[in-house]
C-alpha cells in the first residue's frame, strides 16, 4: 500500500526483487535508469563498526534486493507508463 501524499515526499521509489541485478540490467536495456540506494546494510557500514558482526537477515535481504526506480516531479505520464510496462514485462 502506498502512503498518502501527506505521508511521503516521493523522492525515492524503492522496490524489492530477488533478481535485482537482472532487473536493473533489463531496465537499463529499455532506457530506464535505476539506482541502488542501500548497497551496504547499515550495520555493515564502517561508521557502525561495533555492529559489523551482527546478523540482521531482513536488513541484509533488503540491501541485496532494493532497487530504486525513477520517481520525480518532472516525469510524464508516458514515462511512468514506460516504467510500469517494463516492470510488468520482466520475466
Amino acid at each position: 500500500m502506498l502512503p498518502t501524499p501527506s505521508e511521503s515526499v516521493y523522492h525515492i521509489f524503492p522496490i524489492l526483487s530477488a533478481r535485482r541485478d537482472e532487473l536493473q540490467a533489463y531496465l537499463k536495456d529499455n532506457g530506464i535508469e535505476t539506482l541502488i540506494h542501500y548497497p551496504i546494510p547499515p550495520h555493515r557500514q564502517r561508521c557502525y563498526k561495533k555492529w559489523n558482526t551482527l546478523c540482521l537477515p531482513i536488513t541484509e535481504q533488503i540491501s541485496a534486493q532494493e532497487l530504486s526506480i525513477p520517481c520525480h516531479q518532472a516525469m510524464t505520464d508516458g514515462e511512468v507508463e514506460a516504467v510500469v510496462t517494463a516492470l510488468n514485462h520482466f520475466a
